[in-house]
C-alpha cells in the first residue's frame, strides 16, 4: 500500500526524476561556504527554534532506513518481483546497519548533545528521505534484481568482498572515533560535577581530541564515514547510482562544516596545540 502515491514507493519516473535533482545536492551542501552558522554541536547556539538534540537527532536521522525499508519491503511487488537477489539484500542490510547505528543508538550513548535547530532537523529529514527513496527503490525494483542482471553489470565476489571490507573498515573507525569523542564529554561531565560540588561557577569546557585517529586529524569521523560508504559503492558497482550521489552528497555538505570546524579548533586553542594534525582528509588537508 502506497503511503504517498508514486512516491512512497516511487513510481520509476518519479524516482528518475528524484535522482536527477539528486545529483545536483552538491550544490546546496556547498551553500555552506558562504554560512558562518550551523545550528548543532559545537556552533550550535540559544534559539526558540532549537529542538533537544537527542530528540530531533533520532527523529531526523531514522526516516533513512525506515524509508528503505518501507521500499524494500513494498515495491518489489509491484513489479512482479517475488525474491530479491542476495547481493541486493546485504547492500541493504549494511544501510540498515549504519542507521541502526547512528539514529538509534548515537543519539543515548552521547552523554550529552547541544539542541539542533529546527530549520537544521527539516532538512536533514528531507535528505534521509530522498536518500532513502533513492537507494530503497535502486535495491528493490530499479537496480540489478536478478543474477543475471548483477553479471551483466560486471559483478564479481572479489568485488564486492572488497567493498564490504572498506565498508567495515569505516563503519568502526566511525564508531571509535564517536567514542573518544564521547570519553571527553564523560570527562567534562565528571569536571563540571566535581565543581559544582565544591560550589565554584561550571564554564563550559572544550578540549583537542588525542587519541586513536584523532593523533592525526581533526574529524576523523568524518574521513572514516566517507570510507564507509565509499566501500558500499564498491560493493553495489559503478552502476550503483544512488551510492555515488550518497558519497558526493555526502562529501559536499561535511566538507564546509569540517574546514569551519578546523577553523574554530585553531581559534579556540592556537596553532600550536593542533600543529601536525591534517583537518580531515589525512596527507591531503
Amino acid at each position: 500500500m502506497a503511503i504517498i502515491e508514486g512516491w512512497l514507493p516511487a513510481s520509476r519516473e518519479n524516482w528518475e526524476t528524484l535522482m536527477w535533482w539528486w545529483k545536483l545536492y552538491p550544490l546546496i551542501g556547498s551553500m555552506q561556504w558562504f554560512m558562518s552558522w550551523y545550528g548543532m554541536g559545537k556552533t550550535s547556539v540559544e534559539s526558540k527554534l532549537n529542538l533537544p538534540g537527542r530528540f530531533a537527532w533520532f527523529t531526523m536521522e531514522v526516516p533513512g532506513f525506515m524509508t528503505l525499508l518501507y521500499t524494500m519491503s513494498n515495491l518489489p511487488a509491484e513489479h512482479g518481483i517475488t525474491d530479491l537477489p542476495w547481493q541486493n539484500k546485504v547492500l541493504a542490510s549494511l544501510f540498515v546497519m549504519h542507521y541502526v547505528y547512528r539514529a538509534i543508538f548515537f543519539p543515548f550513548l552521547q552523554p550529552s548533545m547541544s539542541p539542533i535547530h529546527v530549520s537544521i532537523w527539516a532538512n536533514a529529514i528531507a535528505f534521509q528521505v530522498a536518500n532513502g527513496i533513492a537507494i530503497g527503490s535502486w535495491l528493490a525494483a530499479y537496480g540489478p534484481t536478478s543474477q543475471a542482471e548483477w553479471a551483466a553489470q560486471g559483478f564479481t565476489t572479489a568485488r564486492f568482498a572488497l567493498g564490504l571490507v572498506t565498508f567495515y573498515v569505516g563503519l568502526v573507525g566511525n564508531y571509535f572515533s564517536d567514542e573518544e569523542l564521547r570519553e571527553i564529554r564523560r570527562s567534562e561531565l565528571r569536571r563540571q560535577e566535581k565543581l559544582r560540588d565544591q560550589g565554584k561557577t561550571v564554564d563550559k569546557h572544550y578540549e583537542v581530541p588525542q587519541n586513536g585517529l584523532f593523533k592525526y586529524m581533526l574529524f576523523p569521523h568524518y574521513f572514516m564515514e566517507w570510507i564507509e560508504w565509499t566501500g558500499y559503492w564498491i560493493a553495489g558497482g559503478l552502476a550503483f547510482t544512488p551510492a555515488r550521489c550518497f558519497l558526493l552528497n555526502e562529501f559536499f555538505a561535511m566538507l564546509p562544516r569540517a574546514v569551519s570546524g578546523g577553523k574554530w579548533y585553531k581559534e579556540k586553542f592556537g596553532e600550536e596545540k593542533i600543529k601536525g594534525k591534517y583537518v580531515i582528509i589525512p596527507g591531503v588537508y
